[in-house]
Parts: structure tokens; sequence; C-alpha cells
């Protein structure tokens, strides 16, 4: 018999307790970090898309996932921006994506945008029997959410260990 053991076989079930414990925790208090970041980065309008942006905390076995994200099927669009205007100006988007920008401008019914939004940037328009169309040219990129997560990430980890170390202290006194 190893002197200690004992002692070190309670130490390790506790050091797997606290990982079963706090990891949730842990990745839950990160990911609102990012989530807070998103809702500031966020291009405002009206606000539905920033209200949009919401949190999850997943466990499967062993694994902890977490996550920000927005349901808005918008959102995009807004993230890496559309047409020619999108395919010119799209720095800040995720290295990992690879978008197809649509090079021919499309047409809006005035029953599908504000008037006010469309003049707001200026849109070519025609008026038809059917009423008026506003050409659209795309958008810049104007990413939140990768940046979001980006920003944050050397602080996630850096957080998600020092709170590890500290609670393994704790069990190895």
């Amino acid at each position: 018999m190893i002197h200690g053991s004992k002692e070190l076989e309670r130490k390790l079930e506790a050091l797997e307790g606290i990982a079963d414990q706090h990891m949730e925790r842990l990745v839950r208090n990160q990911i609102k970090r990012i989530q807070a970041e998103a809702k500031l980065l966020c291009p405002v309008e009206g606000g539905e898309l920033r209200d949009s942006i919401r949190t999850m905390v997943e466990r499967d076995g062993d694994v902890t996932v977490g996550a920000a994200y927005t349901n808005k099927a918008y959102a995009g669009y807004v993230e890496m921006g559309t047409g020619p205007k999108g395919e010119a100006n799209h720095s800040g988007i995720s290295p990992v994506l690879n978008p197809s920008y649509s090079q021919d401008p499309w047409w809006i019914h005035e029953s599908q945008i504000d008037k006010g939004l469309a003049e707001k940037y200026h849109w070519f328009y025609i008026e038809t029997e059917d009423g008026r169309f506003y050409q659209c040219t795309g958008q810049p990129a104007r990413p939140f959410m990768y940046p979001a997560l980006k920003n944050n990430e050397d602080r996630v980890v850096t957080n998600m260990e020092n709170a590890l170390k500290r609670e393994l202290r704790k069990v190895c006194r």
C-alpha cells in the first residue's frame, strides 16, 4: 500500500466533483460576457436584433457547451453584409466563413420596407402601378457576433482557468 493513496484518491474524486459542479456555472458566466459585448456591438435600428441575442448552456456527458446566438433570420445579413457593398466591405467577419455575394441589385416593394429606412439609405426607386419599388445593392458587413467572441477569447479562457484554480486550491489544502 502506498502511503497517502487514500488521501490522493479522495482529492481526485473531489476534483472531478468540482469540474461537474462548477463548469456549467463558469461557462454560463463567460457566455454572458460574450452576449453583453455582442449587444454593445450590434447595430441598432429599432433594437429588435439586439434584444434577440440570447445564450444557452448545455451539458452532454463530460462536455459543457455555451453559445450566444440570435434567431433573427436577417442577423447573418447584418453580420456579413449583402450584395456588392457587403463584398466590398466585410472586414471583421469570421475568417472561416466565405460568403458568396449577389452582384445583381434586387427590388423591394414598399410594403416590405419602411419608407423612412429606404430614404435614409437614399435607395433608388421606381413607381409602378403596383406601387413603389426600391432598388437595393446591399449593405456593408456590420459584424457583432464574431467580434464579441474574438474580443473576449483570451479573457474567457483566463477567467475560467483562474476560477478552476481557485476551486482546486480548496481541495488540495
